[in-house]
């Protein structure tokens, strides 16, 4: 991180936030304090946030519904806090469109390397990935911008992806045709480096279904192969960057 990203704890254990934010701190972070939603869009509403560090269980709101809430209207990247072990909130959380989970409790230095890493893949790419060799992709109508990270749809509307969302899409359109195992997805969205699992590709890939299909129960883009991942089907092409 070259310049200082503003992360915003959203965390009602006050002991909690006070440390993370210390450490974060120390290590080139600025750090704001939310104890629940309402003081989250507060901060919001005041400041340029880089990054929203999610606790689940909230006073009031809780954590699943502020992640709705925030990705509706936002593609702000969120790493969302989780009991330990409860995979079921992880795999809701992310369903909901947070970017990476953390479960409780946690060291300091793991929610500081995936603050880095999420924001890492949000960033504009300084140069073309390995692949095919071009800023604009399409296929179907479909125009995926991987400078800008801006994915639009056939008729030009802009669609909000998350920052993961768009790692595994710009994937699929790198290698169009290719049966692709989640092993494969994982190491192509540096998911291993964030700390992601198996099944979140599954739970990503069900999130593109929804916007790109235009049945996400009988999908034509992005195919499930049997014992082996998932297949991309669409011709990819280049295009002039608008």
């Amino acid at each position: 991180m070259t310049t200082s990203p503003h992360v915003l704890i959203v965390e009602d254990d006050r002991e909690i936030s006070r440390l993370v934010a210390r450490f974060l701190g120390s290590h080139g972070c600025r750090v704001s304090i939310a104890g629940n939603g309402r003081e989250m869009d507060r901060m919001l509403d005041a400041n340029r946030l880089d990054l929203v560090v999610l606790d689940l269980m909230l006073p009031g709101e809780d954590g699943l519904s502020i992640c709705r809430r925030l990705r509706a209207a936002s593609r702000i990247p969120i790493i969302m806090l989780t009991a330990k072990g409860d995979e079921l909130d992880r795999i809701i959380g992310l369903e909901m469109g947070a970017d990476d989970y953390l479960a409780k409790p946690f060291n300091p230095r793991e929610l500081l390397a995936r603050i880095k890493a999420v924001l890492r893949r949000g960033a504009p790419a300084a140069a073309a990935p390995t692949g095919v060799d071009a800023r604009v992709l399409t296929f179907h109508g479909w125009r995926i911008d991987r400078v800008l990270r801006e994915l639009r749809s056939p008729d030009g509307a802009r669609v909000t992806v998350t920052s993961a969302e768009f790692d595994l899409l710009q994937a699929f359109c790198e290698w169009p045709g290719r049966i692709l195992s989640r092993d494969q997805l994982l190491d192509l969205t540096h998911g291993r480096n964030a700390g992601s699992f198996e099944r979140s590709i599954d739970v990503l890939v069900s999130r593109l279904r929804r916007k790109l299909e235009r049945d996400p129960h009988q999908p034509e883009i992005i195919k499930t192969v049997r014992s082996g991942g998932y297949l991309f089907t669409a011709p990819v092409a280049t295009a002039e960057a608008a």
